[in-house]
């Protein structure tokens, strides 16, 4: 709902409210003034107004309220229809791709042709952000059956270029997990993107670990100050401004772990950090 749909919903509900609030007691004071006051009506008229009122209010906000939540409706009804539409041309360019990928021999061709594929994969990514964020917004996220190491593979693909010379070794046994396996994947994506963000210049070094129902990201690099432990998911919260973002990435992290009932804890040591998620409650044990 956009910003001015919300004040006028906001004061059209506080109006209507006002209104009942001034109708029911104007109702109630006339009924016990003409029946004359005693404790039995007094009660019986009090609870006769208050039903009267609530009544009265449903049927004023249903005929008022309806145009606003069927705007919003069909706009989401809209760009979902938009989202799949988009989503046919983007997987022809990545299939057509990767058949000529097979038979181009030429170095220049083949650059080029990454070039399409990297952007492709790029609007791939856009759309499935796009598509998690309106399923989010109308609570109609997937809870699926997914492998805690394949997402975290494909995280660690993404980032492939990126790393440079940081080594990342990873120790993953395939546990199988139920949760929101778009939101897991952008959580972790953001983890794994602070790790690299916050390594050493020279001779970095990240280890990813499950063990024991925890899954433990450890960044080598600067020590997190203790009396920033408090603060470190709150929104736009940087500890070394030197760095290029906006301080979202773990506060959209910690988010999505309340959310989703997983405990997180940070404990900074001389050599670098552990982030450590704990999964026993999302993971699957059939």
């Amino acid at each position: 709902m956009s910003y001015n749909k919300k004040t006028n919903f906001l004061i059209t509900n506080s109006i209507i409210v006002l209104f009942v609030l001034l109708l029911s007691l104007f109702v109630n004071y006339y009924l016990t003034s003409l029946l004359g006051f005693n404790r039995e009506t007094y009660l019986v008229i009090t609870l006769s107004v208050l039903i009267f009122g609530l009544i009265l209010y449903l049927l004023l906000s249903k005929s008022i309220f309806e145009p606003i939540f069927k705007s919003d409706e069909n706009l989401q009804k809209t760009v979902k229809e938009t989202l799949h539409e988009l989503n046919i041309p983007i997987s022809t360019i990545k299939l057509n791709t990767q058949m000529l990928e097979k038979k181009i021999s030429d170095e220049k061709a083949l650059t080029r042709l990454n070039r399409i594929k990297l952007a492709s994969n790029e609007l791939l990514k856009l759309y499935e952000d796009m598509e998690y964020h309106i399923k989010k917004e109308i609570d109609r996220v997937d809870i699926i059956n997914f492998s805690l190491k394949e997402v975290v593979e494909y995280s660690l693909d993404k980032f492939a270029d990126l790393k440079n010379n940081i080594k990342i070794e990873v120790d993953i046994q395939d546990v199988t997990l139920n949760s929101d396996k778009n939101g897991f994947q952008k959580m972790l994506d953001n983890l794994i993107s602070n790790a690299l963000k916050y390594n050493l210049k020279e001779n970095g070094l990240i280890k990813i670990v499950y063990k024991n129902k925890n899954l433990t990201i450890f960044n080598k690099g600067k020590e997190i100050d203790t009396k920033n432990l408090f603060m470190i998911f709150d929104k736009f919260f940087q500890e070394d401004k030197t760095k290029e973002g906006f301080g979202l990435g773990l506060f959209m992290v910690k988010e999505f772990c309340d959310k989703n009932k997983i405990a997180i804890k940070i404990e900074p040591t001389k050599d670098g950090n552990y982030f450590i998620l704990s999964l026993k409650n999302i993971i699957d044990d059939k």
